[in-house]
């Protein structure tokens, strides 16, 4: 079964390193920290691999549906819905927890 799933999440261009999990803002969107510099569409480009390999799912099957110049976006993810769903809530639910356990 293949459907789509909209995701949203905040980017952080010029991280110290590449990562993808926790959450932010309210309705809580998922952090994706790239390297990437926001520029020249740098910043996207990275955020997709990244969100790619953490799905673990082809590159081509994200598509930035909103905030294509903004840090906040909304992507159409292609796919099986119950597997990306439930990836989703847990990168959401596993970074949650290692934030609780940083502070």
């Amino acid at each position: 079964m293949s459907d789509q799933l909209l995701i949203e999440i905040r980017v952080r261009p010029n991280a110290s390193r590449n990562k993808v999990g926790g959450t932010v803002g309210d309705p809580p969107r998922l952090v994706v920290a790239v390297q990437a510099p926001a520029v020249d569409g740098k910043a996207n480009e990275a955020v997709i691999k990244e969100l790619a390999k953490a799905f673990d799912i082809r590159a081509r099957d994200f598509v930035i549906v909103f905030g294509e110049l903004g840090r906040d976006k909304r992507l159409l993810v292609s796919g099986d819905i119950a597997v990306l769903r439930e990836k989703y809530e847990e990168l959401q639910q596993t970074a949650t927890l290692q934030q609780r356990l940083d502070l």
